[in-house]
């Protein structure tokens, strides 16, 4: 991602050093491992990015349930296309580039995984073996194609600026242990007062 302009960028506001250094240092990783896979596993919807005939941007946000983008192997992700509205810009932009970028938020953790990639989409008999592979029997929506992602990098990316926000299965989670003492002090509460009316009655 670091073309010659942004590496100028980087020098002019006095970053590039820093990022020389993790250049030499390291190789961008193009294989998952085992955090990385459990923080996809985890997710209930990303961002996708593609880029159009016109050369425009399209960032599309992808839902389905907790674990709908599936990890084939440390190289290889893929994901259902579920029945939507039926404007198929992602798709079709993938036809004349099929490179693609993701965004992965962990908005309570601060955390976000980027992915690259090229994207391969199965429809019909071609994605029927695949189907097979991703779907998950407790959700109901229909799945009209397959799209297979060959990861060419990956990166874990900065946290700053990243506001903490919670689903509502989260929240639930969160305030179930109060909900619970709750219920015991209502009935503590509710002993007590029999027991307080009983003792009014024998006075």
């Amino acid at each position: 991602m670091f073309s010659p302009v942004v590496k100028a960028l980087q020098s002019r506001y006095g970053s590039r050093r820093q990022y020389a250094r993790l250049e030499q240092s390291s190789v961008s990783p193009d294989q998952l491992g085992p955090e990385e896979s459990a923080f996809i596993a985890e997710r209930d919807s990303f961002y996708m990015a593609t880029v159009g005939q016109g050369g425009w941007p399209y960032v599309q946000h992808r839902g389905g349930p907790k674990g709908f983008l599936k990890v084939i192997d440390e190289r290889t992700i893929a994901f259902a296309d579920f029945s939507g509205n039926r404007q198929f810009v992602s798709a079709g932009n993938l036809t004349t580039d099929n490179r693609v970028a993701l965004f992965l938020m962990d908005y309570p953790a601060q955390t976000r995984l980027k992915i690259l990639g090229y994207t391969d989409i199965f429809e019909g008999e071609q994605a029927a073996e695949w189907i097979k592979r991703i779907r998950d029997p407790a959700y109901k929506a229909v799945i009209e194609r397959v799209f297979v992602i060959r990861i060419e990098a990956f990166d874990w990316n900065c946290p700053q600026h990243i506001t903490p926000r919670f689903t509502a299965e989260q929240i639930q989670e969160a305030v179930a242990p109060m909900e619970r003492r709750l219920v015991e002090l209502e009935q503590q509460n509710k002993a007590l007062q029999v027991a307080l009316d009983d003792l009014n009655k024998t006075r």
